[in-house]
């Protein structure tokens, strides 16, 4: 079995075991046991992220060490796509923590918050998307 096959039985497990505990408690523990899974997806989240990270930074390290001009860009279709299931899981608590103490103000700010960070992260893996498209049309204002 692979590291990867071992976390996915191990998340497999916590998740039933949730669900177990769900049963057992009843609905009122029900808030309690979501939020403790999903802290334990969020921690597995970090490691992965973190780990790629310290992966790609090595990688740079090694390309700017043998001297090569830049280091091959980092971002990829996968890690744009994992960033935005990041975003889409912790938009669940975030939404609402947000909901539960402002209401609807509390959500819509906790979305604008989430809209503005998957902005800022597609402006910087795919600038050309937002560059402004220069037309000289020099004779239009001159008729």
């Amino acid at each position: 079995m692979t590291g990867m096959d071992a976390r996915d039985t191990e998340l497999k497990k916590e998740l039933n075991a949730t669900l177990h505990a769900r049963r057992e408690l009843g609905e009122e523990y029900e808030s309690a046991l979501v939020d403790s899974f999903l802290e334990k997806v969020d921690q597995r989240i970090d490691t992965a992220v973190e780990r790629r990270v310290r992966r790609q930074m090595a990688e740079q390290q090694m390309v700017v060490a043998r001297g090569e001009r830049s280091p091959k860009p980092t971002d990829s279709f996968g890690e744009r796509y994992g960033f935005g299931i990041v975003s889409l899981v912790l938009a669940i608590p975030l939404s609402g923590i947000g909901a539960g103490v402002a209401h609807l103000p509390g959500l819509l700010v906790a979305w604008a918050g989430i809209v503005g960070v998957n902005v800022v992260q597609t402006v910087r893996t795919q600038p050309d998307l937002f560059r402004r498209r220069h037309r000289h049309h020099d004779d239009d204002w001159e008729k």
